[in-house]
């Protein structure tokens, strides 16, 4: 794994959260087809995994597939759910071996029923994993999982925004719960939300990079966190010179 030049009193585990935009444009730079964008943009998430522990991230988001990307052409959506599902058999042994617990959140109700039996084999695997919550956003709307979420919240007595963030994390089957999110990274230049971890992201810091998502590597998530550190996190209060200089 990359080892992180980091300060490492400063790295605690983060939670980052990862757009992957840009394989498409990716592709069509190249001269080729979309699903050659997608192909590549695989290997670039093993990379970002390798990388993420020793930069103090404990748990990584990455959305792969939001509910809109079904309107995609069907041959793109097609070669999308082979290439999640060859992931899911592929890599299994390898977050085994690093201790990495392998999520997937998002609706399961229109897998074909090999893919979420793939699903459930990967979780199961690798449930023992300590070393990074890997969470993979497919069929994924952050919108759909908030009124899901308020749903379940009627019918609790415990009304305040810790049961509801825990209800959100039921409702995208986030097994087990994820806290907020500290870091957004979007690829491709692209600077909007796109309906992902809406609650989650409320103080996240962002980063828009223009690198497009097949070109990102461990270094360049070294670079966003980096940057992360560089910032000032306030959440909403004041701070005082002397909180800054401690």
């Amino acid at each position: 794994m990359l080892q992180s030049t980091l300060d490492k009193d400063r790295v605690h585990r983060l939670h980052v959260a990862v757009i992957m935009d840009g394989n498409g444009r990716w592709a069509q730079a190249r001269g080729l087809p979309r699903t050659a964008g997608h192909r590549e943009g695989a290997k670039a998430v093993r990379s970002v995994v390798e990388a993420a522990p020793d930069l103090g991230i404990g748990t990584l988001t990455l959305y792969a597939f939001s509910a809109d990307n079904w309107q995609r052409p069907q041959p793109e959506v097609r070669v999308l759910m082979e290439l999640f599902e060859r992931f899911l058999h592929s890599e299994r042994d390898k977050c085994i071996e690093n201790g990495v617990l392998l999520n997937i959140i998002g609706r399961r109700d229109r897998f074909e029923p090999r893919l979420l039996r793939a699903i459930r084999r990967a979780e199961a695997a690798t449930a023992a994993g300590r070393t990074l919550h890997l969470r993979i956003a497919v069929d994924y709307s952050a919108r759909q999982a908030l009124m899901d979420a308020a749903r379940l919240y009627q019918s609790t007595e415990a009304q305040n925004a810790d049961s509801y963030s825990e209800l959100l994390n039921r409702a995208i089957n986030s097994r087990p719960a994820a806290p907020d999110v500290d870091l957004l990274i979007r690829t491709s230049g692209e600077q909007r939300l796109s309906d992902f971890l809406l609650w989650e992201c409320a103080y996240a810091e962002l980063i828009f990079t223009d690198c497009l998502w097949p070109d990102i590597n461990g270094q360049e998530l070294e670079r966003a966190v980096e940057e992360f550190h560089r910032r000032e996190r306030r959440f909403g209060r004041v701070v005082e010179a002397r909180e800054l200089a401690s």
